[in-house]
């Protein structure tokens, strides 16, 4: 048996018939993993469950809105009680950007004494070992502020340089699936370029030239495919900075604290009748 057990668990999963899936919400697990391929090497001394998301209640779309992260963010909380209940586990990795139902996750985890990683906090303390500064490339102008919020609440307002918008918006049924990602992914994927991808390349030299960044991070699940594309590209043109992606970055880092075996401090994450308290908190 690995040391490593964990389980994954995808943002949120969409009903039979959505004119707006962007993956299998059914089927092996392996299949309903953005990027198999990409994640297979950091999986494989992982004994892994995937979980493929609580049915959203805020309509049968991807998350695009802070009131829509919010909905799936608390739809996984049972989810995630309940993994860490099971005593399967030793680990539970959120997937998807934006980081829907990790503070509260954290917290119910704690009871248990079993570490929650996700992806844009792991990419961000990551990014602080790699470099100074980093820049998000992201996706569109609504992710970009659950990103920006999510910076402010990380504290890492002195450590990001920017967030830079390739306005590839996620499809809704107000608006059609006009710039479809996964059509870009697959162009790039086969041809090495497409819209998408040349759009991401100029934000991160423009990110790096103009706003001071030193390492990129990517901002949706999403766009996670474009890493590898993306690091080749700056590599060739002459700019040696770490690209990272969510996924990996996540899982990497739940690797890390079950090897040091910790998971949250009991300060940041108190029960309900802690043994210790403090009179005061300051910032």
């Amino acid at each position: 048996m690995s040391k490593y057990r964990f389980l994954l668990i995808n943002a949120f999963s969409l009903a039979p018939g959505s004119d707006f899936a962007m993956r299998s919400y059914t089927g092996p697990k392996e299949t309903q993993l953005y990027n198999y391929e990409d994640l297979k090497p950091f999986l494989t001394d992982i004994d892994w469950d995937l979980h493929p998301g609580a049915p959203t209640t805020h309509g049968n779309f991807p998350v695009t809105t802070k009131e829509a992260f919010m909905s799936v963010g608390n739809n996984r909380l049972p989810l995630v009680r309940e993994a860490c209940a099971s005593g399967k586990y030793n680990a539970i990795v959120l997937l998807g950007g934006g980081d829907p139902g990790y503070m509260e996750s954290r917290e119910i985890s704690r009871q248990y004494r079993i570490p929650v990683t996700s992806s844009a906090h792991a990419q961000m303390h990551i990014a602080g070992l790699l470099g100074n500064k980093f820049s998000i490339v992201d996706i569109s102008e609504s992710h970009n502020m659950q990103m920006y919020h999510l910076v402010v609440q990380y504290r890492m307002t002195e450590r990001c340089a920017s967030i830079r918008n390739v306005n590839f918006p996620l499809p809704t049924p107000n608006h059609p699936n006009d710039r479809p990602i996964q059509v870009e992914r697959d162009r790039a994927v086969q041809s090495g370029t497409s819209d998408m991808l040349e759009a991401a390349v100029k934000e991160s030299i423009t990110a790096i030239e103009e706003d001071g960044a030193d390492t990129i991070v990517l901002g949706c699940s999403a766009a996670f495919w474009l890493q590898p594309l993306l690091q080749k590209r700056l590599l060739e043109i002459g700019w040696d900075v770490p690209v990272l992606e969510g996924a990996r970055a996540a899982i990497e880092v739940a690797k890390m604290l079950v090897d040091l075996g910790v998971d949250a401090s009991g300060l940041a994450f108190p029960g309900e009748r802690p043994a210790k308290w403090r009179r005061r908190k300051i910032f």
